[in-house]
């Protein structure tokens, strides 16, 4: 048996890359099931992410396997096969082991200790189990890597600081207008990372706060928590008028805001800049309003040169998270080997940027 990991991340793959194989938590029933039948998977997780989409599985042997899942990724997401060949990375283990404690823990992150990524593997473990995708091995692997991320939370200072995509987009309008208390901020999108990053904004001093959602009792629930405003999405170019900065993470499958939308806003607005963050995948915006006069438009990969600034100052906690999860690894492939289950050891290309194991 082998434990194998396919996938794509912020390292290997752009936005327009992602977004095509990034799937909605609708479908990963649908995907899971597939994904198992075309690989011959006898396990399967698939974890889909702003900043990743991976597929982690249980095999007989690994012979030709790899090829079978970016075969499964290329008739899944419609990609052209060489341009799949040049972002998606492969591990064996132990090399999947580590890495998936490595994204648990938040140390494969475009935001090195980020907070959301362990909820996100814990839920994508979650709907695998129920959908009955996982059985010995990952029922025990995916609990040892929460495990592992909780102790590297609590043993290093991993998470100190600006922990989050939301965190960091917030940044980039401190960078850009200043001290926020001045300006009216638009958030699109009432999920978690609507609200982590509201609760960011609120921390920074925002006050004029609009918040739009497809759903607008949550709009109203989010709004009336942090002393904002709500709006539903057919306001959403009255509130484009107002805000100088707005902030789009929503979880829709395609664009929720269309350039001419934002055309039409920028006529009511007499050519008033407008800062649009994306921090969305698939995007929430339509790439061609960043070509309009006086529009300032920002995806998640855009981030990036922000967060580099300030990874150095957490590689101290990095390398004695690497220490524990390089303990975890090796106990859980001593559990491996105790209940019968022997895997052989293999070795796969690594993604760009990654540190060596």
């Amino acid at each position: 048996m082998q434990i194998l990991v396919v996938g794509v991340n912020h390292q290997t793959a752009p936005v327009e890359v992602r977004e095509r194989l990034a799937l909605a938590k609708s479908r990963l029933g649908e995907a899971l099931h597939a994904a198992r039948s075309h690989g011959h998977l006898a396990e399967c997780v698939m974890l889909s992410t702003c900043n990743r989409v991976e597929l982690y599985g249980v095999v007989p042997e690994a012979d030709g396997q790899v090829e079978r899942l970016k075969d499964f990724f290329q008739r899944y997401s419609q990609l052209e096969l060489p341009l799949l060949d040049q972002v998606l990375y492969s591990f064996q283990q132990p090399n999947s082991i580590r890495h998936l404690f490595r994204v648990a823990s938040g140390l494969d992150s475009m935001v090195i200790g980020e907070s959301e990524v362990l909820g996100q593997v814990k839920e994508a473990y979650e709907i695998a189990r129920g959908q009955g995708t996982t059985g010995k091995v990952f029922n025990v692997l995916f609990q040892k890597a929460l495990n592992a991320a909780k102790e590297v939370r609590t043993q290093t200072g991993i998470n100190r600081g600006a922990t989050s995509v939301g965190s960091v987009a917030v940044r980039l309008a401190q960078k850009i207008f200043g001290p926020l208390q001045r300006h009216t901020i638009l958030i699109i999108g009432a999920g978690a990372m609507g609200e982590l990053t509201l609760r960011h904004l609120v921390k920074c001093g925002a006050e004029s706060i609009l918040v739009s959602n497809r759903s607008y009792d949550r709009a109203v629930a989010l709004a009336e928590q942090w002393g904002g405003q709500a709006m539903t999405f057919e306001q959403l170019e009255q509130g484009l008028a107002q805000a100088d900065i707005v902030i789009s993470s929503t979880g829709a499958p395609h664009a929720v805001l269309s350039a001419s939308q934002v055309q039409a806003a920028m006529r009511a607005r007499r050519k008033r800049p407008l800062f649009i963050i994306d921090i969305a995948v698939p995007r929430d915006v339509e790439s061609s309003a960043g070509s309009l006069d006086n529009v300032y438009l920002y995806n998640i990969d855009d981030l990036q040169g922000i967060v580099e600034g300030h990874r150095a100052q957490r590689e101290e906690a990095a390398a004695a998270s690497q220490a524990i999860i390089d303990r975890k690894v090796r106990l859980f492939m001593e559990w491996l080997a105790t209940n019968g289950t022997p895997l052989a050891a293999g070795h796969a290309r690594q993604p760009a940027g990654s540190r060596p194991d």
